[in-house]
């Protein structure tokens, strides 16, 4: 569970790295739109461990890899927003977040699914 001055701090992160890729680095990247889906930071707050959503982004890979070539410009550019609020500018460590396509995967999943109705005075075993 983390602190309230964690969850705190990672919002702060979150809603300044959205702005960093929405406008400051909007060309840097292409025409991927980049979505900060969490962010999780550790106690001491050293250390920001971001998780990235992608669309419009055909090689989320490749994406993937020029993001964290460029993780020490996008921490200077935070470091920047956020010399005022914090004393320690984290270190960001950039993930992939496929929670979306997961769940789009298990919908399908789900909906391919051949269940037959039951019949009348059938029960549901256990």
């Amino acid at each position: 569970m983390d602190s309230k001055r964690q969850q705190k701090f990672s919002r702060q992160i979150q809603k300044d790295l959205s702005e960093i890729f929405q406008k400051d680095m909007r060309n840097a990247f292409g025409n991927a739109f980049i979505t900060i889906t969490d962010v999780k930071v550790t106690p001491d707050l050293s250390i920001a461990r971001i998780y990235l959503s992608f669309m419009l982004a055909n090689d989320k890979q490749g994406l993937m890899q020029e993001i964290r070539e460029k993780t020490k410009q996008i921490r200077g550019v935070l470091g920047q927003r956020i010399r005022h609020q914090a004393r320690i500018i984290p270190d960001l460590e950039f993930f992939l977040d496929d929670t979306a396509e997961y769940a789009a995967k298990m919908d399908r999943l789900i909906s391919s699914l051949d269940i037959p109705p039951l019949k009348e005075g059938e029960e549901i075993e256990d």
